[in-house]
Formats: structure tokens, C-alpha cells, sequence
């Protein structure tokens, strides 16, 4: 059967036709749809955990248990993941664990480009890593009999092109069957005490020298017989654009880039004039081959920053003198760019209520509509990654730190101890509360912090497609579960002042907000409303009588995307306007100018 799949389709395919049992992830792009598509599958148990270190746990368990087990995740959720990841390398397996992580260059959703390549270097595992749809999918099953021939978690690497890229992908294979389940008690396997942890570690470094001597004869590490006066090394999605760039030339194709096939590293080099690797972020391959005593060159000509496309690679080739000077190509014209849209939050977002409150409030707003002046205060907002995190954005500009999952309550908290004064507002969504942000809390009941917490309940996981998560109520397969209750689980830790607000009421946000700050202990507010874009509920679209505006432009503060400007005039786009299911701009105008649009005023919104 040949379909056209992206690369995550394809990885989700390969893992359920290669038998696995149970799969686990947090979503994050690029990551987030391999989980999806695998829990379409009735005869898996598909979830999405907690966080990503859970995620691995749960799989890991799964694995000792004899089920091959799957966790996807994205590149920087393998920081969250570190411990388990590690001691899963320790322990070893009983049944196939197979890692599934995508890196990010280009940051097209990530706070880094990190290379995830180290990660498995750091475990000394082994990495696969697909150059399209087809290996995506072959890949899978491979990972998981290596998996199980050496005894390690295998780690596949994917990137943000193959990730979401389509291609051509023959799904040749059957469903494996799994027979493997139950837990083989070893004390000194699985209990990780430092006797039984030194034997393992002997027992890591035997089959890392096992797993090499294997990539010298593994299939997809290949040598393409080309031009001998150049021999380009590549892998990943780098080893198309390199292909493109260098149709003559020879190349070593590595399938698996760590541990290294040497032998046949130095076979290749031998054969050929001069040695080019073309990899994406870090110079992995490149430095490991200079170890080896050869020369080689990378990324003196490759970017070290940022995501490779054929343009990129040709270009600098070109400038080191790798390809010939490009003549005039008849009709290629060079195409106008494509106009750049800002971030921005959809409009009825539950989100801006709050953050138009505590910019109005007196939070710094650096830039203002028709360049009216911004606000300073002494108000410090640290914040969290999420959908939330665009309102660090004009006009509302009111966030001051953003790190990782989970870190704006202990940079909250330590920006207190460290006697900064000021109201100190630490806000954060509320899947990654769950994610990593109930420990911090805890930290702050603890050792007494005085500061103001606002989770910002949207009752899903926005920014990475709308996935459940344990305050939804609902698991990954669409079935009903327990909710975690947030106001519970914040008083069971110790919260006193819990307060719940409705997030499209203003005057109770700013109640709630007046509230916390004047109370000399730590508070908590949850600021709960719908994710318009997955409720998708509209009512009659709101209208600005002109007759009645000062062109105050405070609606406009909100960074609604519905309100708009047109010949220096102010206007709320009917197609975009959500109505009264938010009605933010409605409320905070002062001059009783904007309304729900009727036939009587219709007239006048033209």
C-alpha cells in the first residue's frame, strides 16, 4: 500500500505496524502528531502524560513489562525527560523502548535549536535518523529490533521538514505481534542501588562497542558511488538538500549517526579527494570525524545556526568554491516574498482579559497604539510558554521573562528572596501547570512566598493543536476520565487565597487581581474561559458607534485581531469578531461606544 504521509504519520505507522503496546508523549511541535495518530489505534494504549518525564517513565515501566513502548516529544522536552532517559540507557529493557524526538532547527516553535544527537551520546544510546516519509516508517521497526538485540532504548531523531513533510511511503508490513508480556524479576537489572549500578555501566560500555561493530554492516549506513573528487557525509533531512546540491559527487549516507560506522567512515574518506559533512545545527558528525585524524571540512561552510534548505547549502558551497559560479537561468525570476503576519492571539482569546487588566493596571507597555506613550511600573510579570506567552507583545507587553516549562513561579519566587521590590505576578497556563508547575508551587508554600499566581485555565492544550490533558477530563483516544480539579489541587498544597474568575469578566479579573495584591501572602487565581478556537461559538459581531467615540483606541490595546483600523478610522472586522461569547472590547470601553451590531446601526459600520 503506497500513501502519502508526513514524517510523523509515517513514525506513528511504523511503531504501531512494528507491534508496540503503548505510547506516551506530551505534545510539542514538531512532535505532537506522532502520539496523535498512534492513539487512532484501538489496540494501543496511547496517552498523553503529564510531562514529558513522565511520559518516559510510564513507557520505560511498560517496556520492563514485556509491551514494546513508544514517547515522542520534542527536542527541548528531552531536558523535562533527562533522569529517566538516562537510567533507561542503565537498565536496559525487556521489551523494544524506542525514543522518538524532534529537534527544531530554525526555532519555528522552540526556545532553542539545541541537537538532541548529544543526548544520545550523553546515554550512549544509538540514533536513527530518517531522510524522509519512507525511512520515517522503516525506521521504526528497525529501532526496535536493534532495541531488543542490545538490550537500549534507541533514540530516533526527527527534525521540524521531516516531521511535517509529506512524501511516498509503501507500508509494506503487518501489524507484529508482541507475546513478550510480563515483568522477569532481576534485582540487579532494574535496581539501580551503586552495586547494581556499576555492573551496568560495564555492561553499557560492552554494548556500545557491540552496537558499533553492528552499524558497519547495517543497511542504512550506505555508500553512493559518485564523482571521487568529492565525498559528501550527510544524514537527516541535511542529506536531501546535500543530494540536491551535489548530484555527481560520492556520498556516505548515515542512517545512524551515532555510534559511527569508522571502518567505513575511513573506507569513504580514502576514496575521496576532499570530505564534506552537511549537517543541520551542531557539527556532530564533522567532530567526531576529526577524532578519527581526518580531514574533513563542515561547518566552516555550513551554517552553525539556524535550518538548512537547498538554497542555503548551494549558497555557501558556492562561496567556498565547492560548486562553479551560477550562470543566468532563463525564467527564474525571483519570487516576491510572502508578507509576514505578527503573532497575535485569536480573536476571543480567554487569555487577554487578563493580560489588558494587568497592562492597564500599570505593567509596562512598551508601545502603544499611534504611538501614544507606554506605562512604567514597578509590576514584574514572569511568565510561561504557551499561547499566553504572545502577550509579551504590543500593545498589551506585559510578560518579562519566559525560560521553559514550568519556571515562572520559581523565577517568581527568586526574583522575591533576592529582595527585588514591586507586585510580582507570576502567570501560567494551565496544561503546563500540571506539566511543571505544582512543584514551584509547592517550593513557594514552603518557604512562605508573598507573590501573586495566576493559571490561565483554557480547559486544553492550546498552542500545540487543542491535545486533552488531566484538567480536560477527556484521554488521548477521546475517552472519558478524572479531571483533575486545579482549585483542589492548589488548597491541597497550601494555598489559602484561591480565587476563581471568569476570564471575559473584566471587573471581576480586576477585582481578583486588587485582591491578590494587597493580601501580604501568596495567592492564587485561575482565570478560566473556553479556547475560542476550539469552541468556535459566535454571536452578533460587535460594532463601534462613532458618533460616540473619542478614538481613546483602549479597545485597541487588547491586540484583538477583529479590531482593526481603515483610513485612520477604528472598526471591528465582523468576520473575526467572536460577539459576546468574549465582549472584552465592549467592557473596558469608556464611552459606552461599542455594542452588539444590529440592523439599526448597520449603517453606520460602513
Amino acid at each position: 500500500m503506497i500513501t502519502l504521509l508526513s514524517g510523523n504519520e509515517a513514525l506513528a505507522l511504523g511503531a504501531y505496524h512494528a507491534g508496540v503496546r503503548v505510547a506516551t508523549a506530551y505534545p510539542g511541535t514538531p512532535s505532537t502528531e506522532i502520539l496523535a495518530n498512534i492513539a487512532k489505534h484501538e489496540d494501543v494504549y496511547a496517552e498523553w502524560s503529564t510531562n514529558e518525564k513522565v511520559a518516559v517513565e510510564v513507557a520505560l515501566g511498560a517496556a520492563y513489562g514485556g509491551a514494546r513502548s513508544v514517547v515522542s516529544m520534542k527536542h527541548v522536552g528531552l531536558n523535562v525527560a533527562a533522569d529517566p532517559f538516562m537510567a533507561a540507557s542503565t537498565t536496559g529493557i525487556n521489551a523494544g523502548l524506542v525514543f522518538i524526538v524532534a529537534d527544531d532547527p530554525g526555532m519555528h516553535s522552540s526556545q532553542n535549536e539545541q541537537d538532541t544527537r548529544y543526548y544520545a551520546k550523553l546515554a550512549k544510546i544509538p540514533v536513527l535518523e530518517p531522510s524522509d516519509s519512507q525511512e520515517a516508517y522503516d525506521f521504526m521497526s528497525l529501532a526496535f529490533d536493534i532495541s531488543e538485540q542490545f538490550d537500549t532504548p534507541v533514540l530516533v531523531r526527527s527534525t521540524t521538514r521531516i516531521s511535517h513533510s509529506k512524501s511516498a511511503v509503501n507500508a509494506n508490513r503487518q501489524r507484529q505481534s508482541n507475546p513478550k508480556i510480563g515483568f522477569p524479576r532481576d534485582y540487579r537489572k532494574y535496581v539501580m542501588l551503586p552495586a547494581n549500578a556499576r555492573q551496568r555501566h560495564v555492561q553499557i560500555e560492552k554494548r556500545l562497542l557491540e552496537v558499533t561493530a553492528f552499524t558497519e554492516t547495517l543497511p542504512v549506513n550506505k555508500i553512493e558511488d559518485g564523482n571521487s573528487a568529492l565525498g559528501v557525509i550527510s544524514s537527516g533531512v541535511a542529506y536531501q538538500y546535500a543530494r540536491q546540491t551535489f548530484p555527481e559527487a560520492s556520498f556516505l549516507k548515515l542512517g545512524m549517526p551515532y555510534p559511527l560506522p569508522k571502518a567505513m567512515i575511513k573506507d569513504f574518506a580514502s576514496k575521496v579527494k576532499k570530505l564534506l559533512v552537511i549537517e543541520e545545527l551542531d557539527p556532530f558528525i564533522e567532530d567526531s570525524i576529526k577524532v578519527m585524524g581526518i580531514e574533513v571540512t563542515g561547518k566552516s561552510i555550513i551554517p552553525l545556526v539556524g535550518e538548512l534548505n537547498p538554497d542555503v547549502v548551494e549558497t555557501c558551497c558556492r562561496k567556498a568554491g565547492l560548486l562553479p559560479e551560477l550562470g543566468s537561468k532563463e525564467g527564474t525570476d525571483e519570487k516576491p516574498a510572502l508578507l509576514g503576519r505578527p503573532p497575535l492571539f485569536c480573536a476571543g482569546c480567554p487569555h487577554v482579559g487578563i493580560y489588558f487588566t494587568l497592562s492597564s493596571m500599570g505593567h509596562r507597555s512598551s508601545l502603544s497604539v499611534r504611538n501614544k506613550p507606554g506605562r512604567e511600573s514597578s509590576m514584574i510579570i514572569t511568565g510561561d510558554i504557551g499561547c499566553y506567552t504572545l502577550g509579551a507583545l504590543p500593545p498589551l507587553s506585559a510578560m518579562d521573562t519566559c525560560a521553559c516549562m514550568g519556571a515562572g513561579i520559581g523565577q517568581a519566587l527568586g526574583l522575591e528572596k533576592a529582595g527585588v521590590t514591586g507586585d510580582i505576578i507570576a502567570v501560567i497556563g494551565d496544561s503546563t501547570f500540571l506539566h511543571s508547575g505544582i512543584t514551584p508551587l509547592v517550593d513557594a508554600v514552603y518557604n512562605n512566598g508573598k507573590m501573586t499566581v495566576i493559571i490561565m485555565d483554557n480547559l486544553t492544550t492550546a498552542m500545540t493543536g487543542h491535545q486533552d490533558n488531566p484538567g480536560t477530563g477527556k484521554t488521548a483516544q477521546g475517552k472519558a476520565t478524572n479531571r483533575v480539579d486545579l482549585e483542589k489541587l492548589v488548597r491541597g498544597i497550601g494555598v489559602n487565597d484561591v480565587q476563581l474568575v471568569d476570564a471575559f469578566d473584566v471587573k471581576g479579573i480586576r477585582n481578583s487581581v486588587k485582591k491578590s495584591l494587597g493580601n501580604p501572602e501568596l495567592s492564587v487565581i485561575i482565570v478560566r474561559g473556553n479556547c475560542q478556537a476550539q469552541v468556535k461559538k459566535k454571536t452578533t459581531p460587535m460594532f463601534i458607534d462613532r458618533d460616540k467615540c473619542t478614538k481613546c483606541d483602549l479597545c485597541a490595546m487588547t491586540g484583538c485581531p477583529a479590531i482593526q483600523y481603515q483610513d485612520g478610522e477604528i472598526f471591528i472586522n465582523d468576520n473575526l469578531c467572536v460577539g459576546d461569547v468574549c465582549g472584552i472590547c465592549r467592557q473596558i470601553c469608556p464611552q459606552h461606544a461599542i455594542g452588539p451590531k444590529t440592523s439599526s446601526v448597520e449603517g453606520k459600520a460602513k
